[in-house]
């Protein structure tokens, strides 16, 4: 697989069954997914992060669709990283709000954020009716060595973004953030100051999970820059 990986023989993969796509609504979904109920899993994933794949809850998995290769997996070299002019306004705007690192455990406040966000945001889409089991089961898991990175301003509890942690590497799992403020560009604030807490411990990636070309809701990923694509095999710089 990635260049990054190392010969793992005995670890079982799964295909999902197939549900709609949740991107392209004449396309079905289908993922590979790491064996769940293997020990190991905890020590597989930062291999499974340069093969492609992605953590929701306690699974690993990667799209694998018959006939589709859209989503994209990216990740972006800390080093190297420059924002653009849309960042920097972004990061000026909100120079006042704090983050701050915590354990990756829900609070009523955490739960409460996430179920305005999941309202505004996912109306009638699945997720709206999530509550404090499936807060733990989606966002926290029970093997990952994840933190909630908190956006707060003057206290107010503004954005949580869940961030996996590797020997060399951020993932950025799930950002969710406060709906009315929209505006403010918080997700991309979010992911500004996952590189910042990248940078600050040596780690070499931030990890932002997949990306589709010319699909409106993933537009935002392609403007960190520079970004590198897995195309199967290896990473290679984005065009």
């Amino acid at each position: 697989m990635g260049n990054d990986s190392q010969p793992v023989d005995d670890l079982r993969l799964f295909h999902t069954g197939e549900p709609p796509c949740g991107y392209f609504p004449d396309r079905i979904a289908r993922d590979l997914v790491l064996d769940p109920r293997d020990p190991r899993l905890a020590t597989f994933y930062p291999t499974a992060l340069s093969w492609g794949f992605r953590r929701s809850g306690d699974l690993v998995y990667r799209p694998h669709c018959e006939g589709c290769q859209a989503c994209v997996a990216v990740r972006i070299p800390v080093a190297t990283f420059a924002p653009d002019r849309s960042q920097r306004r972004c990061a000026t705007r909100n120079a006042q709000v704090e983050a701050r690192i915590v354990t990756a455990e829900r609070t009523d406040e955490h739960l409460a954020l996430y179920r305005r966000y999941l309202a505004a945001r996912h109306r009638d889409g699945g997720m709206d009716d999530h509550g404090a089991v499936e807060f733990e089961q989606f966002l926290v898991g029970s093997w990952s060595e994840g933190r909630f990175m908190e956006l707060r301003e003057y206290g107010r509890l503004l954005a949580v973004a869940v961030t996996d942690l590797t020997a060399d590497a951020l993932s950025a799992v799930y950002t969710f953030y406060e709906p009315e403020l929209e505006k403010r560009s918080l997700g991309t604030l979010a992911i500004l100051r996952q590189l910042e807490w990248a940078k600050r411990e040596s780690r070499r990636h931030l990890y932002l999970g997949y990306w589709i070309a010319g699909h409106a809701k993933m537009h935002y990923k392609r403007r960190f820059g520079p970004m590198e694509l897995f195309d199967g095999r290896r990473w290679v710089p984005a065009l």
